[in-house]
């Protein structure tokens, strides 16, 4: 009787294995092929300059390899911060005055916040529950005229594909390290970090704002290597062994030489 509960599982587990391929479904994969309806605006210049810094934690795009391909979200899209580095596709849709005939789909990356302004009635697309992209303005240039102001696009979530390994950048002070992770491939927004020192056990990190991750544990100037563990929000994580020397100090950037 059990052999025989054993083979009908065996045999639903092989059907919902089939379906999830065929589907093109990922168990604990935020990644959808799906399309959804949302808006889009820009902000800032044709050069950039105005989409640098932002609530995400990075610094100059441009250095740290996003460039101009980015986007602000808004409040229904940001996830306190934990949605910075994932991927987006976005075509212009049903606005036949403004879009621009067979420009296809743009790819960005969510480097920044969009707030929401609860003290208007109209124009309120970075307001909950509003699925909204801020783009570069060279970015909503290639899907749209600048003119149009805001247009209807479809999105969907897509992987991130990046240049060289995942990047630490250390700030903070002897009692409090911040990390900031950048250029993560795969699904692009990280979801847990760890922290371990050459004298201690692997310590989990907490989300201070966008990519920044804490921790309060004293390993300055003791001589210790710094490792990570990165776990992305489909699930997978990566360990990165030694990548900041003994000899690490503050506002110095390491190279995890490997990607998702």
């Amino acid at each position: 009787m059990a052999s025989s509960k054993n083979f009908f599982a065996m045999v639903l587990f092989m059907a919902l294995l089939v379906m999830t391929l065929s589907t093109g479904i990922q168990f604990g994969s935020k990644i959808d092929s799906n399309w959804y309806d949302a808006h889009a605006t820009f902000y800032g210049g044709m050069d950039g300059g105005g989409t640098m810094q932002g609530a995400c934690g990075y610094g100059d795009l441009f250095k740290q390899g996003y460039g101009l391909e980015t986007t602000a979200l808004s409040t229904a899209l940001f996830n306190n911060g934990l949605t910075c580095g994932a991927c987006f596709e976005i075509m212009c849709v049903n606005d036949p005055q403004w879009c621009i005939p067979n420009a296809g789909t743009i790819k960005i990356t969510a480097t920044n916040f969009c707030p929401p302004d609860y003290s208007k009635t109209t124009d309120i697309w970075c307001n909950p529950p509003q699925k909204h992209f801020d783009l570069s303005m060279p970015m909503f240039t290639k899907l749209a005229a600048y003119k149009a102001g805001i247009i209807p696009v479809r999105y969907r979530r897509v992987l991130c594909s990046k240049q060289g390994g995942v990047k630490f950048e250390i700030n903070g002070n002897p009692y409090w390290i911040l990390v900031l992770l950048y250029n993560v491939g795969g699904a692009g927004d990280v979801s847990g970090v760890k922290i371990k020192g050459s004298k201690t056990a692997w310590l989990p990190m907490t989300q201070s704002w966008g990519q920044n991750w804490a921790t309060e544990t004293t390993l300055v100037g003791q001589g210790q290597t710094l490792s990570f563990q990165v776990t992305v929000s489909d699930g997978k994580m990566l360990q990165f062994d030694n990548v900041a020397p003994a000899n690490w100090q503050f506002k110095q950037v390491f190279d995890g030489k490997r990607n998702f």
